[in-house]
């Protein structure tokens, strides 16, 4: 099934089931409000909802009404956890070659994770807003997944039993902060703003043979400015599968239902599928002809991050932002 926040004003908005071919939408009030309570009591609640979605992909629903992106927060507008990994060495493996330093031997059994700000998350159509141009702005094409509860000490193939739904995700990097950051040895903060998401959430039986070993195994679409940038592949060169990502949280500690858990930039030895965030192409220059090219995003640049099924449909919706200054109004639909 295909879920969704409708923003109404409240912090948590209010839970809809989304149409198979995302043309329609039911609210789900009469089964539960928020996503999270029926994250909380998933047994439960998601068979209703999957009755809802089967009445709702027949037509047969008596209140549907046409679904509307521009309408969403994210799937949860806030959670318990977001960690993101760096799931794809090929990228570690690019920015580190470009200047000059060698990716240690543990990175590629050892995953890489980031706890994240999980209080504010944006909707797939929200602006990006950032202080300055100057400070690096960067978006981040990515798959991510919301768990269930999952107990300290799983194993990786037990952990994806835990795995609820997936959705798209930009995790906004602000470049010229993230130097001086890492420099304290304590990690990422001001230089990751609000991580938005795509308009809806979708349980892992909507890919079909797509969701397999743990990754999605179709391209994960980047157009920066109406021009399209990226047609990654998001499974075969994913080094550590959602399970693995998972069970690395989970060796000294429980994770409860409603956190999400992140792949980090998707990433493709094969250059000419483009890429899923400007530092990699400017990894690339540099490694090239000495040098970055690329310029960060400005003001006024827009990003659509999407993914297709085999049939030409898009499966989450598409996260389709702008780049807006902090203070400024945000342009009339």
């Amino acid at each position: 099934m295909k879920l969704a926040t409708y923003k109404d004003g409240s912090r948590d908005g209010q839970l809809v089931v989304v149409s198979r071919d995302l043309s329609t939408a039911h609210y789900a009030t009469g089964i539960a409000t928020r996503l999270q309570q029926v994250l909380d009591d998933w047994n439960f609640l998601s068979p209703q909802l999957e009755d809802l979605f089967v009445t709702l992909n027949h037509g047969k629903a008596r209140h549907a009404f046409a679904f509307d992106p521009k309408q969403c927060a994210a799937p949860l507008p806030r959670a318990y956890q977001w960690a993101d990994g760096s799931a794809f060495i090929n990228h570690v493996e690019l920015v580190r070659k470009a200047r000059n330093a060698e990716v240690p031997e543990s990175f590629y059994t050892d995953p890489l994770m980031y706890q994240g700000g999980s209080d504010d998350f944006i909707g797939a159509c929200d602006d990006i807003v950032v202080p300055s141009e100057k400070m690096g702005i960067d978006f981040e094409a990515e798959i991510a997944v919301v768990t269930g509860d999952v107990a300290m000490g799983t194993t990786p193939e037990q952990a994806l039993e835990g795995v609820r739904l997936l959705m798209l995700a930009n995790d906004v990097s602000l470049r010229h902060l993230i130097p001086a950051e890492l420099a304290k040895g304590f990690g990422f903060f001001q230089s990751k703003p609000a991580t938005a998401f795509s308009p809806v959430a979708v349980t892992p039986d909507e890919l079909g043979g797509a969701w397999k070993g743990g990754r999605v195994h179709l391209p994960l679409q980047s157009t920066w400015n109406g021009k399209k940038v990226g047609l990654c592949d998001a499974g075969e060169e994913m080094t550590f599968h959602f399970g693995q990502l998972i069970a690395h949280i989970c060796k000294t500690r429980n994770v409860r239902a409603g956190s999400i858990v992140g792949s980090g930039t998707v990433s493709n030895k094969d250059w000419s599928r483009g890429y899923s965030c400007i530092a990699e192409k400017r990894a690339i220059e540099t490694i090239e002809t000495g040098e970055p090219k690329t310029e960060f995003m400005q003001f006024g640049d827009t990003i659509r991050i999407e993914m297709k099924g085999p049939d030409g449909n898009s499966l989450f919706g598409a996260i389709d932002q702008q780049v807006r200054q902090s203070g400024t109004a945000p342009e009339e639909a």
